[in-house]
């Protein structure tokens, strides 16, 4: 269980990231151009924290925080149509105290969970590219070591789903061969901690009904399950 000096540190650390040029400028130019329904909104405009539960048993991995979401708000899944699913789900299965994240003072708190994701900074097109992603994995990393005693982590989407992989197998972590094929509902026991896919809440998944809200439930349901209580 981290204590709040290492979670501050780490919160520090990725708040005063620059690794990446590219990230560096869209996520400023973005929060200076703004959306038109938020212009008179201050945008967060920098890396992304992850947040929650210091206690927490479960473990939730996103892609990168959303250009008008997170990097406008500047916290994970906060202000966006996917956090508006990501929370409401969570609230059912009892890991937050209310269905709805709009700001950092909407009095939104985390029970037993963590969010946080691969990449931190928002990328164009919602696309970070394979060093980018490298450039963030040490900060997942000293997640993982934080939350070490974290019975179940959730993947939203495949790209996170493959970056924990890698994390794991370069650690000398047994990973199953071939590698566990990314799938809604897939579960993996890995570094005596079980990996549950699930698709990402995204638009593109959810107006296209590829992702439906009984799904995105069954996931929450079984991490509840796993964990007890």
């Amino acid at each position: 269980m981290p204590g709040a000096a290492e979670t501050a540190r780490l919160e520090a650390e990725v708040t005063a990231c620059g690794r990446c040029p590219r990230l560096v400028e869209w996520r400023e130019r973005v929060a200076i151009e703004k959306r038109a329904s938020f212009r008179d909104q201050d945008y967060w405009g920098k890396p992304v924290p992850g947040f929650g539960d210091p206690s927490a048993r479960l473990l939730i991995v996103g892609l990168a925080p959303a250009a008008h979401g997170a990097n406008r708000t500047g916290r994970m899944f906060t202000g966006d149509r996917s956090g508006d699913w990501l929370f409401r789900a969570l609230h059912k299965a009892g890991f937050a105290n209310q269905p709805r994240a709009t700001d950092r003072d909407d009095d939104l708190a985390l029970q037993d969970a963590w969010v946080t994701a691969t990449v931190r900074c928002a990328p164009p097109d919602n696309k970070p590219t394979p060093v980018e992603r490298e450039n963030c994995r040490s900060f997942l990393e000293v997640e993982l070591d934080l939350f070490a005693d974290a019975s179940v982590v959730v993947a939203l989407g495949g790209l996170s789903f493959s970056s924990l992989l890698r994390i794991y197998r370069g650690r000398g972590v047994e990973v199953p061969r071939p590698a566990p094929k990314f799938g809604h509902g897939v579960e993996v026991s890995i570094d005596g901690k079980t990996l549950i896919g699930c698709y990402h809440p995204s638009q593109q998944n959810t107006f296209t009904g590829t992702l439906t809200a009984s799904m995105f439930d069954r996931v929450w349901a079984r991490a509840r399950e796993l964990i007890g209580g």
